[in-house]
């Protein structure tokens, strides 16, 4: 399993690559659970992993398929391998569909090909308003996303791991793995929340706040990142792997 750690500059990247993670993913933490960091911020962290990891990148929620396909189109020029989309306030699988191929017209226009979509789904749906993570498996699929991811959009209230039993997190896992998505758990993972999410099979583990000093607001730990990824594994991907990260 891999260690997805995120960011919000180029400093806090070097100190998560430092401590070993395997994938760095651009993210304001101080702008919800999916927030984009600046254009140019990506771009500085793109230029300070270099060859070094995969860097991916949150979007935000889509709301408009014009706002969301241009969003995506700059952060896939500006270096993200990944972009990640959520859907707070849309319940209704058909507009995610919509959303998720405007979002993915973005990046093929942005990334010449060298950039994936990854559909976020919140563990606490209802909070978010938005599609359960069952139905956003079927829209992934349909629409020729890289991948899946499972959140929580309340970064104040419970973790992935109080909101949902392992046996359906694994079955959530599985399903999506036939379907052959690319999987990640985040919402909130403590270091003892990963062998948990380890057993499920997902493919990346994410997380902030248990790899910063003072919760997710405070800076990156190098220290901190070391300890989470000595518990995910040993795997080390760099730039060159990035089709591997997409595709696993």
């Amino acid at each position: 399993m891999r260690l997805l750690v995120s960011v919000a500059s180029a400093t806090e990247a070097l100190t998560a690559l430092a401590g070993g993670a395997d994938v760095i993913d651009a993210k304001d933490p101080l702008s919800g659970a999916l927030g984009a960091v600046p254009i140019a911020v990506l771009a500085e962290i793109h230029a300070a992993v270099g060859r070094a990891r995969p860097v991916t990148a949150a979007i935000g929620d889509a709301a408009g398929e014009a706002a969301i396909e241009a969003t995506a189109q700059a952060f896939a020029a500006a270096g993200a391998a990944l972009v990640k989309v959520g859907f707070a306030g849309v319940d209704n699988a058909a507009r995610v569909a919509a959303l998720s191929a405007a979002a993915q017209r973005g990046v093929r226009a942005g990334g010449a090909g060298q950039c994936g979509v990854v559909l976020v789904a919140y563990a606490d749906a209802e909070r978010a308003a938005s599609v359960t993570f069952a139905a956003l498996l079927d829209v992934a699929a349909c629409t020729g996303a890289q991948g899946v991811l499972l959140d929580t959009a309340d970064k104040s209230g419970p973790g992935l791991r109080a909101l949902i039993a392992p046996d359906a997190l694994a079955a959530w896992v599985t399903q999506a793995h036939q379907r052959g998505l690319l999987v990640a758990l985040a919402g909130k993972l403590a270091a003892g929340d990963l062998p948990l999410v380890r057993g499920t099979g997902a493919d990346i583990a994410g997380v902030r706040g248990a790899a910063c000093e003072g919760g997710r607001t405070g800076p990156v730990s190098a220290d901190r990142v070391r300890m989470l990824k000595s518990v995910c594994g040993e795997v080390h991907l760099n730039a060159d792997t990035t089709t591997e990260v997409r595709l696993i």
